[in-house]
C-alpha cells in the first residue's frame, strides 16, 4: 500500500529556514546536487518517521508537500486523473533515484508521487 516516504518544506529564504529547523529540532540539513534543494535528516534511521527536504517556494508549490511511494507512476497518474485530481508537474526523472510527479487532490492540496528506480536516467 502506498505511504508517505518524504516531505518537502517550501520556503522563500532557504538559509533562514535551515537555521530555524537546525536550531529548533537539531536536524541535519545539507544541499543536494546542483539545484536549490536541501535534504533533511530528521532523526536516526531506527526512530519512527521520515526524512525530508527544504526547497524554494514556487507559485504552485506552497506549504509542506508529502511525497507518496508508488509502484507505477503512470498507473497512479491515471488513477489521480480518473478520481478528479490533477497532475501539475508531469513525470520527471531523478537520475539514479527514480521518477516523480506533483499532483493536486480534489481539495486543492498538493502532493508528490514517487516511483523508485535506481536505474533511472
Amino acid at each position: 500500500m502506498p505511504k508517505v516516504i518524504h516531505f518537502e518544506i517550501t520556503v522563500e529564504d532557504p538559509e533562514r529556514a535551515i537555521s530555524f529547523y537546525k536550531k529548533v529540532f537539531g536536524w541535519d540539513i545539507n544541499k543536494w546536487g546542483p539545484i536549490d534543494y536541501w535534504l533533511i535528516k530528521a532523526g536516526e534511521d531506527k526512530e519512527p518517521g521520515i526524512n525530508g527536504a527544504i526547497m524554494l517556494k514556487q507559485n504552485s508549490y506552497k506549504g509542506v508537500i508529502n511525497n507518496i511511494s508508488v509502484n507505477s507512476i503512470e498507473a497512479f497518474i491515471e488513477k489521480i486523473r480518473n478520481s478528479g485530481g490533477k497532475v501539475i508537474k508531469e513525470k520527471t526523472v531523478i537520475p539514479g533515484v527514480g521518477y516523480f510527479a506533483y499532483c493536486q487532490d480534489t481539495e486543492g492540496n498538493i502532493f508528490g508521487i514517487m516511483q523508485e528506480d535506481r536505474s533511472a536516467k
